[in-house]
């Protein structure tokens, strides 16, 4: 199977370049492993990344990067109060059918949204710790997909330094508390402002680029953080990982949870005013036409670097609370393992949509528990899982259930 593979890669990337299934960025990232390697050499590479759950992540990523498709939004305001649409044409915004619809699905999702946590607050009368666990983690993750949603979904920028900022916001609460003695309440919101404040710097830094050149570049932002908290010992341990104190004096799955459903519960109010005010409207319109949102006096850099920072400080919150609740603090938190999981959550559950993210990080967490014997094996599969979705269902699950069950939006031109 190998050398088939790796025989077929060159014209492979031809011939799709030719009948127009790629593009020729495409073509090319098929082809470009190979150009020049003799077949034997190119065999070993190819097994390589078969066999290495780490390469084999490393490619679905950039794979997904190229391929996957950006969630165009129904539009952005102008100044005369319609609508811009992706096609150029306009829409009344204030078309009562498609605005009393809008407002009737979002009432639903946060009600929906609401109950679910009425029954996560609930839940430790009827579960036992292990459940619990599972709850927690989850929450973990709710908060860090709805973040990154933030950025990937509504300004269409795909960032691989979400998991970073965790860890920034983790190893940073940890240091100040296990190594000064510093209040651990006091140490999470110093992770959060410090996982910001590198947000900031490196949105500021690479995010006129966009593209795969963002991505790329916050993909090795990534790697060298996990690399030098891997490498140092002194403060973070190394691999041995960094031991830190926990939020509560007694430990306590019951009250962990409470934190955690509080916290997440702050973030997706947060993400749920931003996009529902005009920074979100900016959001959308930044997403859907760059040029036309830069025409229309939307500053494009600054709603970017907004974005990319808000949901770093939610990242560096999640990490710092999620840190002191493992009472051990790894650089499994800003691995490329983490990061991908946290794609693949967002883009399986509905990247663009409210409550996506959520119905991801409940649902491969689950997932997860039970395929956990095949190890590391399990992050690829759910990176396949999210590039088909990414393909034929852009929208996730999300998507997938409202074309089931709603009827079409009807907007009158005007």
């Amino acid at each position: 199977m190998v050398p088939v593979i790796c025989s077929l890669c060159l014209p492979a990337g031809d011939a799709l370049l030719r009948i127009g299934v790629f593009r020729s960025d495409t073509a090319l990232f098929l082809q470009f492993p190979f150009i020049g390697v003799q077949t034997p050499v190119a065999w070993g590479i190819i097994a390589k990344i078969l066999l290495s759950p780490t390469l084999g992540i490393i490619v679905v990523v950039v794979v997904i990067v190229i391929v996957i498709p950006r969630t165009h939004c129904p539009g952005f305001r102008r100044n005369d109060g319609r609508m811009i649409i992706a096609g150029g044409g306009e829409f009344r915004h204030e078309h009562s059918l498609w605005k009393g619809r809008s407002k009737l699905k979002d009432r639903m999702s946060v009600a929906s949204l609401i109950v679910f946590g009425v029954l996560c607050a609930v839940s430790p009368l009827f579960f036992d710790d292990y459940k619990l666990h599972i709850i927690i983690v989850s929450l973990f993750y709710v908060m860090m997909a709805a973040s990154w949603n933030l950025v990937a979904g509504y300004t269409g920028q795909v960032s691989f330094a979400h998991a970073a900022f965790a860890g920034i916001g983790a190893y940073t609460s940890g240091i100040l508390a296990a190594k000064l003695g510093m209040n651990p309440w006091i140490g999470v919101l110093c992770g959060t402002a410090a996982a910001g404040l590198f947000g900031l710097l490196l949105g500021v830094l690479c995010l006129k680029m966009g593209g795969i050149y963002l991505s790329l570049t916050t993909l090795g932002f990534s790697e060298i953080l996990h690399i030098v908290i891997t490498n140092e010992y002194e403060w973070t341990r190394g691999t041995m990982g960094l031991q830190v104190p926990g939020l509560l004096q007694h430990y306590s799955k019951t009250g962990y949870l409470l934190i955690m459903l509080v916290a997440s519960a702050l973030v997706l109010a947060i993400v749920h005013w931003i996009i529902h005010s005009r920074i979100g409207l900016n959001f959308r319109a930044v997403q859907n036409d760059e040029t036309a949102a830069a025409s229309l006096g939307v500053n494009v850099i600054q709603i970017r670097v907004l974005a990319f920072t808000v949901s770093s400080l939610m990242a560096g919150l999640a990490g710092g609370l999620f840190g002191h609740y493992l009472l051990l603090i790894t650089p499994q938190i800003p691995s490329l393992d983490q990061q991908f999981l946290v794609l693949s959550m967002t883009v399986i559950g509905g990247m663009g949509s409210f409550v996506g993210p959520v119905i991801g990080s409940f649902l491969l967490k689950i997932l997860s528990e039970y395929i956990r014997s095949y190890g590391e094996y399990h992050v690829l599969a759910f990176g396949i899982i999210a590039l088909v979705m990414a393909r034929f269902a852009p929208q996730g699950i999300v998507g997938v259930f409202r074309r089931l069950t709603s009827a079409k939006r009807i907007a009158e031109p005007v």
